[in-house]
């Protein structure tokens, strides 16, 4: 690499796929620059996926104990929780990532700038105090911000990154949404103490998911408690007292809430980092527009992650990165980002995890589709006489029946699903599903059982 530049890269952002550039480069021998102003580890790591598994695994365990308690233990139906307590539990995991991550960094020689950036040509990045940089190469690793509708009142609700202020569960909650962001929020506080109300737009939970799968998920959420209506237009918010009181257009879910959440969508941190002059395209939602290649219409400027607009996902920000410093400085010119078959997971109640098409996607790509389900009751809840019930779901396509879609709402979906989508990435095809010896009794049998 030419020494005319300060470093060979430099990476805006220290989220999880800014760092796994920054470490990746440096392994190949890169002198790296990484400029955050904030904590280490960006959305994921401070108010996305690492905080709220931990909730998650309370509101589990909540869950749990009533059932504990259908079955004859000595324990409360309704547990009480220092919500305190829990938020310093979570607290001292996430600070133990932040020195970890400082550790690699001062392992791997990258330099730290605490500082913004802004891009003044292609090649140079000036900081927040003024001083300038420059490199061969310019990753935008910035991640997404949560939205607010435009709508009066808008001040008044929250959003996902404030889930993780509270003290307490709020008595009465609204999630203004039907994406995963609310369904999680949802499923979190109802568990957790909350009244809660969905408030959608749309007529289905989770538009990317497998339909038959979601309208089970809101069965089971409409068992726990939660109160869901399809098909609202949220028209203003307004204060009345201590309340906040949410007015539709249609009005029948009109209500009073201690607490209204926002899962209206993200939209990404591209705002005055000087893209647009140097002819970076930027996208509707605020996305940085990139190829293939994760590289925008700037040869030298790079985008991973939320920012880019691609898959939404932690893994996917950080596999990413790694194949974009492989193909820069790694001598693999062909190493890119593989975005099909990437598996996620909602961390519902209960999870909802899924990797390839839905029988829809399906339908419209393939045609001749078969469709093999199960849907049960897992082993705990029907022992304590529950009402959860979990559905699982082959999609299968051609006359070898390749399964092109593993659906699966229900325990342990989570766990599940990642050998699942190592077959699916494989091209496994239903009859070696067939001949896979079942473990018995698990619900993760029921996978390979399905005739």
């Amino acid at each position: 690499m030419t020494t005319q530049y300060d470093y060979d890269l430099i990476v805006l952002g220290g989220g999880s796929g800014g760092l796994a550039a920054a470490f990746r480069a440096a392994q190949h021998g890169q002198r790296v620059a990484m400029l955050e102003p904030g904590e280490l580890g960006g959305t994921c790591v401070n108010v996305g996926c690492v905080p709220k598994k931990a909730m998650w695994l309370a509101a589990d365990l909540s869950g749990r104990i009533g059932l504990a308690a259908a079955m004859g233990f000595d324990v409360p139906v309704r547990p009480s929780l220092d919500w305190k307590e829990l938020v310093v539990h979570r607290q001292a995991y996430i600070a133990n990532i932040h020195s970890s991550y400082l550790k690699r960094l001062n392992e791997n020689k990258v330099v730290r700038v605490p500082r913004r950036g802004r891009l003044v040509d292609a090649h140079t990045v000036e900081c927040s105090d003024g001083v300038r940089i420059s490199a061969a190469h310019i990753l935008i690793a910035t991640g997404a911000y949560p939205q607010r509708p435009e709508i009066p009142g808008a001040e008044l609700g929250l959003v996902s990154d404030d889930f993780f202020n509270l003290c307490g569960a709020p008595e009465r909650v609204a999630i203004v949404g039907g994406g995963y962001i609310a369904v999680e929020l949802a499923g979190l506080l109802q568990a957790l103490g909350s009244r809660v109300t969905l408030l959608v737009r749309g007529e289905r939970l989770l538009e990317r998911f497998d339909a038959e799968l979601t309208a089970q998920l809101a069965e089971n959420l409409r068992h726990q408690g939660v109160q869901i209506h399809f098909g609202y237009r949220l028209r203003e918010l307004q204060r009345d007292g201590d309340a906040v009181v949410a007015l539709g257009h249609d009005g029948p879910a009109d209500g009073h809430f201690d607490a209204v959440f926002f899962a209206t969508g993200r939209r990404g941190n591209s705002a005055d980092l000087g893209l647009e002059a140097l002819g970076v395209v930027i996208g509707d939602k605020g996305e940085v527009e990139v190829d293939a290649w994760q590289t925008t219409a700037v040869p030298s400027v790079h985008a991973v992650g939320d920012i880019a607009g691609k898959v939404g996902l932690t893994p996917v920000a950080i596999a990413a990165a790694r194949k974009l410093m492989d193909r820069l400085f790694g001598g693999q010119p062909q190493a890119r980002m593989d975005y099909e078959n990437v598996a996620s997971v909602v961390f519902s109640h209960p999870a909802l995890g899924a990797v390839g098409l839905s029988e829809e996607e399906a339908c419209a790509r393939y045609g001749d589709v078969r469709v093999y389900r199960s849907n049960f009751r897992p082993m705990l809840q029907a022992l304590a006489d529950g009402t959860q019930r979990s559905l699982f779901k082959l999609v299968c396509v051609g006359e070898e029946e390749r399964v092109v879609g593993v659906h699966l709402l229900g325990e342990s979906a989570d766990e599940i699903l990642q050998g699942f989508a190592l077959a699916v990435k494989m091209g496994v095809t239903k009859a070696q599903f067939d001949d896979t010896v079942a473990i018995h009794p698990t619900s993760a049998e029921e996978v390979v059982l399905m005739r």
